[in-house]
């Protein structure tokens, strides 16, 4: 196993690429490598194209250090990460702690996960989006296959003043949970279960498709061409 990792936390990067700057490793005592300002995307691009030899099998982003359940997979750099491998044509987990405290569960679940991966491959041409309790490995009740929840919307933005008078703004929190139905991600780790949620990169709403066409010829717009 080898580790390509960001050189500092890049929460919210989501699916970002560097294009515009080239791209500077460092290789740690250990045969980790670390890219200087680089993003989650950038890195596992960066380790199947050129830095691991031979290409990795699968790829695994994290462990990150708090949740991504329900919206928070569309800011994820995690989930971001994972989903380069995916269409780098690897298979990809995405895995991230309920917390800070209790990683030891979290890679012991990776590991459960990935030894099942070697022992029946999953082939679904998914991501499996993996959100770990920060519990105890003991006290983890199970695994449940959930969906994504939804949050609010998150309106807050904080202002503050720099020493010379300029107003600086921080992006404030997510938004509170609205749906967390038994079925989501949010409440299965808010009950003590890993959850696994199936990811896929395809963003096309099928089922509007019919819909949208109806609206085109309805508004005439498509009357223009």
């Amino acid at each position: 196993m080898q580790v390509v990792a960001p050189d500092r936390n890049r929460s919210g990067a989501s699916n970002s690429l560097t294009l515009e700057s080239s791209l500077r490793t460092f290789t740690l005592a250990n045969g980790d490598i670390s890219v200087q300002m680089g993003t989650p995307t950038d890195c596992v691009y960066l380790g199947v194209n050129a830095l691991m030899r031979p290409a990795p099998e699968v790829v695994v982003s994290g462990i990150n250090a708090g949740p991504n359940l329900g919206d928070d997979v569309i800011y994820s750099g995690t989930v971001a990460a994972a989903m380069e491998g995916r269409h780098l044509g690897i298979p990809a987990l995405a895995v991230s702690l309920n917390g800070h405290e209790h990683y030891e569960t979290a890679a012991a679940v990776t590991c459960t996960i990935l030894r099942a991966l070697m022992r029946e491959p999953l082939r679904t041409g998914r991501i499996l989006n993996i959100n770990v309790p920060d519990l105890p490995l003991d006290q983890i009740k199970g695994i449940r296959v959930t969906r994504c929840g939804s949050r609010h919307p998150s309106d807050k933005v904080i202002p503050q003043e720099d020493p010379r008078g300029n107003t600086l703004y921080w992006i404030g929190p997510p938004g509170d949970k609205f749906d967390a139905g038994p079925d989501t991600d949010f409440a299965a780790v808010d009950e003590g279960y890993v959850s696994v949620t199936p990811l896929h990169v395809d963003l096309t709403a099928h089922s509007a498709r019919e819909v949208v066409s109806h609206w085109l010829n309805k508004s005439g717009v498509d009357e223009q061409w």
